[in-house]
């Protein structure tokens, strides 16, 4: 099978190249390059393009002919909920925009399969302990009201043409598969965190009045290598044709607050972790938990790797990168 990976450069999509290329399947990437590492593909082609730009639909529909691709997975996104305040237009002209041109893309070329990186941001802030797909959506920042719009696009776009779509809501992603590949994001709370330990700076955490046990935020961890493995089975879940689901949540089920996160670290790094509290952020919901039973049924997918696995993976790839 020959698959796109829009944003595959990016760290949750060059897990996913990985996977894709050690079972077999033939990849082309998509990436502008903005956050994604061209060296973590290897040798895996890469096309540098920005997806939301002129003529970016023309550039595809050439990639998508040019390696007789079967199937997209579309992980290339603006992501940062703080900066998607700060920069609504900015989010809806890159997220929603750059969606379009790939699902026109899709279309004129006749591809069957889509994955999409959708989140769980689309949920807002619930007032349910574990989320189900079949809760409101009601995203409360820019981010999650573009993956909401995306979902929307994707869900349209199966109706008028019969493109097979799976959405996969995301919970928080953490740790690393490979040391090339770790995520070197400054916005996620486990490698700010690791990073902040290596430093010896206090790492920042938004608050401590949240409505939760610890008045700290708290959410579901996934490892990397599970949520890679996720896209894997979706993909392979279009194929089947008594499909009954479009959104999947993709999470542990169970809830980790950012106290419990920093108390993982410091296991990790067998010390003590000072921290500094300050405001919290602008679109932070307290609390957002998965119920990933339809993953499990559907696409026979369940997380393996706990929270002390993240963690550790993250801070092994981290200190290793520094002395390498």
């Amino acid at each position: 099978m020959s698959v796109l990976v829009t944003g595959g450069a990016g760290y949750i999509g060059s897990h996913v190249v990985r996977l894709l290329r050690r079972r077999g399947d033939q990849v082309v990437v998509v990436d502008d390059l903005s956050s994604g590492v061209a060296s973590r593909l290897g040798d895996t082609p890469l096309v540098a393009l920005d997806l939301a730009a002129d003529g970016a639909t023309e550039a595809l529909e050439a990639v998508i002919r040019a390696h007789a691709v079967h199937a997209v997975i579309h992980f290339a996104a603006l992501k940062q909920v703080g900066e998607s305040v700060a920069q609504p237009t900015r989010y809806f002209e890159c997220n929603v925009g750059g969606l379009t041109n790939v699902l026109t893309a899709v279309e004129h070329t006749g591809v069957e399969r889509l994955v999409f990186s959708s989140s769980a941001a689309v949920y807002g802030e619930p007032d349910v302990p574990v989320v189900t797909e079949d809760a409101p959506c009601l995203p409360i920042n820019p981010y999650g009201q573009s993956k909401l719009v995306g979902e929307w696009l994707t869900r349209n776009a199966a109706r008028a043409t019969g493109l097979r779509v799976a959405n996969l809501r995301y919970f928080n992603v953490a740790g690393s598969g490979w040391i090339d590949l770790r995520d070197r994001g400054a916005a996620n709370l486990i490698p700010l965190v690791v990073d902040a330990v290596l430093d010896d700076r206090a790492p920042l955490v938004f608050g401590d009045t949240h409505s939760t046990p610890d008045g700290s935020c708290i959410r579901d961890y996934v490892h990397v290598l599970d949520l890679a493995r996720a896209h894997l089975a979706a993909l392979d879940h279009l194929l089947d044709d008594d499909r009954q689901h479009v959104a999947f949540n993709i999470g542990t089920g169970r809830g980790s607050s950012v106290f419990e996160v920093i108390c993982a670290v410091e296991r990790a790094a067998g010390r003590p972790v000072p921290i500094e509290v300050v405001g919290p952020r602008a679109g932070d919901p307290a609390s957002v938990v998965a119920d990933a039973t339809r993953a499990n049924e559907a696409l026979h997918w369940a997380a393996s790797l706990a929270l002390d696995d993240i963690v550790e993976s993250a801070w092994d790839a981290a200190q290793r990168f520094r002395l390498a």
